[in-house]
């Protein structure tokens, strides 16, 4: 009995279900590139060495290039196509913007998926490589540039344009911290004036 090698799949991308039917060799990067036309998804190394094919799947990154589009189905997938809101960028292409994180922009798209990535990592608490306290109770650790480094490390730029791309990463971080509440005014027993607390 002959085995089907192709099938239908319906793969959700950036809030819109599309559904095509593939051989089931077809990687996820081809698909979106070739049969779907988002092609701000990079083909770089095609051997997930290089990071150009960076997404998100179910808001972790992920390499397009190494999954196969029918593992990719049920699951939520972001490219760069949908970190933006409409007109208004995301935090990370306003910051990759300010600060020139890019040069021929070819490897950007992935390097920008990565960053969004590595900023909710980083806030759930996950640690990396050079992370120095990595008990749960500890926390995110600071967000340094060696933990920036270390963790876009899977991303490549051959212009080498990795001082602003660190730079940008942090920039972007700093401005999806939740803001400090304002101190709240007390009543100082002694005068009846409110006071600021510190």
């Amino acid at each position: 009995m002959k085995r089907a090698t192709a099938g239908a799949v319906t793969l959700k991308i950036n809030g819109e279900a599309y559904t095509l039917r593939v051989d089931h060799r077809t990687t996820l990067l081809d698909a979106l590139r070739e049969r779907l036309a988002l092609t701000g998804t990079k083909k770089g190394c095609d051997q997930g060495q290089c990071g150009a094919c960076t997404v998100l799947l179910d808001g972790r990154r992920g390499l397009a290039c190494l999954q196969l589009a029918v593992a990719a189905e049920g699951r939520e997938i972001t490219t760069i196509e949908g970190v933006a809101d409409g007109d208004r960028l995301h935090p990370v292409q306003q910051a990759f913007l300010e600060l020139d994180g890019f040069q021929c922009g070819y490897c950007t798209p992935g390097q920008i998926c990565s960053a969004i990535g590595v900023m909710e990592e980083h806030a759930a608490g996950r640690p990396s490589a050079v992370t120095d306290d990595v008990r749960p109770e500890a926390g995110p650790p600071p967000l340094t540039a060696d933990e920036i480094r270390e963790r876009m490390s899977g991303n490549l730029c051959r212009c080498g344009a990795y001082v602003s791309i660190v730079e940008a990463v942090a920039q972007a971080a700093e401005a999806a911290k939740p803001a400090k509440p304002a101190p709240s005014p007390r009543i100082s027993p002694e005068s009846g004036t409110k006071e600021i607390a510190a």
